[in-house]
Formats: structure tokens, C-alpha cells, sequence
């Protein structure tokens, strides 16, 4: 047993939905959250940039005495994701080949599609992914730029036009291809499930990347014997880079709780 807390970062408010569903899983597991919202979005940044500013959120993390990181971001999982787990001997957690494995397993028509960002899409890990587990799968991918910031700004209500019309535009090319299970390859993704789903048909099987991720880090940690113990009351303490305010009502939406006072901002360039 080992009531240490879990490290989680994102590049802003997309790995809340990572944390919801740890905290749904292991409600005991303390988790310290840091979302690097003063210099989100990652995805049109260059590779170099990625890994800088992975490297300093590891680190921030690490300085935290906690038994294992959550990578929540497609976009640094997709691109200097090796260099931050060779950097520790914790475990390191990334959101990638989970889905991935999922993905193969609901598709029956052997035809997947995936979304995300610029820079998730352009390093193709997802693909590498797939094709490691089955070479003959027809993969279909798009870079949705603006999704992550229409959810950042909470426009993900199924009902409003401008968040349906900007979906619509990225995915109607997908929706042509027959695809019968799409990776919804960023964190933030989830709360446009609503959206996704009116596009792209119930038929569709939606892969949560962040879902899929936490079920394997409950059972890893178990297998590990580093979950807490059961009398442990899990806390969550949540850090940014920029206004705590407004992350703080931003994440009551993936949280489905008020996080008010418990934001604390941070300088991770130093």
C-alpha cells in the first residue's frame, strides 16, 4: 500500500476528465493536478516546445513525493512522452496505446477514425498504435485545432449552433468514410461526446482516451501494490499557470463539482 498522491497534468482543463475518472475508480487516491493553462494550447506548438514544456510540468509534479505521473495530454503523449518517462522510475502513465487496444477490439468493420490535435495527428503515434496491433485496419485521421479551446471555453452544449457547425466542419469528412469506432484522441474531447455523437451516428463507437487510460492505471497500481490503503481519505489539490478563477469554474463542468479555493497558481519557468 502506498498513500502517496498521483501527479496528473495537462496543457489546460482536458485531463480533468482523466482526474473524474480516477476519482470514480479509486476514490481513495489522492491526486495533485497541474493543467498548464498560461501557455495552452499545446497542439500547433513545434515538437520542441512540447517537450520543454512537458519537461517542466514532470518536474513540477515530481517535487510533489507522489508514486506515479498521468501524461493527460494526447499531444505531449504523442510527442515527449519517452523523454519524460526515461527522465523517472515511478511509473508513467501516457493516454495513447489504451485507446488504441479499445479501439481495435470495438471496431467490427476493421475502419477507425481519430481526432485530435495538429501535433497529435501530424506525430501519428495513434496510428503506430493500431497498425502494432493490426496492420490491416483502414485509419482515417483529423486535426481538429479549435476543438480543444471551444471546450475550454465551455461551448459544448449539444444545442448551441456555433459549437455544432465548428464539430461539423472537422468531422463531415469522416463521417463518409464508414468509420464504425472513432478515438476521441484528447482529453478535452469527452465533453463534446454530445456533439460527436449527433454528426457522426449512434453507431459509432466513441473511445474515451482518458477513460480508457484510468481503468488500466487502477489496475496497474493494484498489480503493483501501491494503492492506497482503504481507511486513506483521497484529496485533490489542483495547480495552474494562469487565472485560478476562471479554472475554477471551467472545471466544474468536467468535474461535475465546485473546486472553488482549492486552485492554487504556479511559475513553472524558472
Amino acid at each position: 500500500m502506498d498513500n502517496r498522491p498521483i501527479g496528473v497534468f495537462d496543457s489546460g482543463l482536458g485531463g480533468l476528465t482523466m482526474v473524474k475518472a480516477l476519482k470514480e475508480l479509486i476514490p481513495n487516491q489522492s491526486i495533485i493536478y497541474l493543467g498548464d493553462t498560461g501557455r495552452f494550447p499545446y497542439g500547433p506548438r513545434s515538437k520542441e516546445t512540447i517537450e520543454k514544456y512537458a519537461g517542466q510540468n514532470a518536474a513540477f509534479l515530481a517535487e510533489k513525493n507522489i508514486k506515479a505521473m498521468v501524461a493527460a495530454c494526447n499531444t505531449v503523449c504523442s510527442v515527449a512522452f519517452d523523454a519524460i518517462k526515461n527522465a523517472y522510475t515511478m511509473p508513467v502513465y501516457e493516454v495513447v496505446r489504451k485507446p488504441a487496444a479499445a479501439a481495435v477490439q470495438a471496431t467490427k468493420n476493421n475502419k477507425i477514425g481519430i481526432i485530435g490535435t495538429t501535433a497529435t495527428i501530424r506525430s501519428g503515434a495513434y496510428e503506430k498504435a493500431l497498425r502494432e496491433l493490426k496492420a490491416d485496419l483502414e485509419i482515417h485521421c483529423k486535426p481538429c485545432p479549435l476543438l480543444a479551446p471551444l471546450v475550454e471555453e465551455g461551448w459544448t452544449n449539444p444545442d448551441d449552433e456555433a459549437a455544432v457547425n465548428v464539430v461539423s466542419r472537422y468531422l463531415k469528412e469522416l463521417a463518409g468514410f464508414n468509420i464504425d469506432t472513432l478515438i476521441l484522441g484528447c482529453t478535452h474531447y469527452p465533453l463534446l461526446t454530445e456533439i460527436i455523437k449527433k454528426i457522426m451516428g449512434k453507431n459509432v463507437k466513441l473511445i474515451d482516451s482518458g477513460a480508457k487510460t484510468a481503468e488500466f492505471i487502477a489496475t496497474d497500481l493494484k498489480e503493483r501494490n501501491i494503492l492506497p490503503d482503504k481507511e486513506s481519505k483521497g484529496t485533490t489539490s489542483y495547480y495552474v499557470t494562469d487565472c485560478t478563477d476562471s479554472f475554477s469554474q471551467k472545471a466544474a463542468k468536467f468535474l461535475g463539482s465546485d473546486i472553488n479555493d482549492m486552485v492554487t497558481r504556479v511559475e513553472l519557468e524558472r
